[in-house]
């Protein structure tokens, strides 16, 4: 098997990387962060590339480099993304092309990269990660909540349209997780980075975690994938009984509003 995995330097997509690695598949490991895909790539055996998702330019050399090693590519994981949170008339308009292009439009360079290839080999599997934000959009989050709903979007289109042409697609949603993904967040309240980031540690679900549900899933060709526990029974209940999240979420931003306030931002 011959995958690809951006924001492999580190965090979820270096967990991917090993898993898929150490499973037998050749893997090039791909992040903006060229020296940091290179030491995971040596740790793992496999090959490296600088990846700036955000460019067409690093999105062609990915395909010419797989096909010019591989002949082809069989699965895509787009895992490259940043952070950010914070009051909706808070967040600069250059936040919100900073995370739009890195989130958003990097998944998208992505899928128009490679599914021609897919195409034309009739088969290949696009592995889009994107979030549990995106389906439950809690206040005070818009810019990555509109990213990651886009992901979901992005992905359950393609679900049907390139299925008969071979081509299968999973987006995996986690809840928080221990990852870097605090280094690059941005948000106007610092208040929200610190729980952001206490979340993330308090979580007993790891990376590893979810790259091994990532691995079985397109090994079984399942379309969601909800890693945490609890995010799936919240999941459940928005779709069942949306009132009561309504109410759950109210009083959680009530809290939050609150400190934030308390600020004095």
């Amino acid at each position: 098997m011959r995958v690809l995995v951006t924001g492999a330097g580190s965090g979820l997509g270096k967990a991917i990387a090993t898993r898929y690695s150490g499973a037998g598949a050749r893997v090039l490991v791909s992040d903006v962060d060229a020296s940091a895909a290179e030491v995971v790539a040596k740790e793992l055996g496999q090959t490296s590339i600088r990846l700036d998702v955000t460019t067409d330019e690093g999105w062609r050399a990915a395909l010419d480099r797989c096909q010019e090693d591989w002949g082809g590519l069989d699965v895509l994981v787009n895992n490259a993304g940043v952070g950010a949170g914070g009051r909706f008339e808070r967040i600069s308009i250059e936040d919100w092309d900073w995370i739009w292009e890195i989130n958003l439009k990097g998944v998208v360079r992505g899928c128009r990269t490679f599914v021609p290839l897919f195409k034309d080999q009739h088969a290949g599997h696009i592995v889009n990660v994107a979030s549990l934000a995106g389906i439950m959009n809690l206040p005070a989050m818009s810019s990555y909540n509109v990213t990651k709903a886009g992901v979901i979007a992005l992905s359950d289109t393609l679900r049907l349209e390139l299925e008969p042409y071979g081509v299968h697609t999973t987006v995996v949603c986690p809840a928080y997780f221990r990852t870097n993904l605090g280094d690059r967040l941005r948000s106007p309240d610092p208040g929200l980075a610190v729980l952001m980031d206490k979340l993330m540690r308090s979580s007993k679900v790891t990376a590893e975690d979810i790259a091994a549900q990532v691995v079985d899933a397109v090994a079984r060709k399942r379309f969601l994938v909800l890693t945490h526990p609890d995010g799936r029974r919240s999941a459940r209940l928005k779709r069942l009984a949306p009132g009561v999240v309504d109410a759950q979420v109210r009083t959680y931003w009530s809290r939050l509003r609150s400190s934030l306030e308390r600020e004095g931002s």
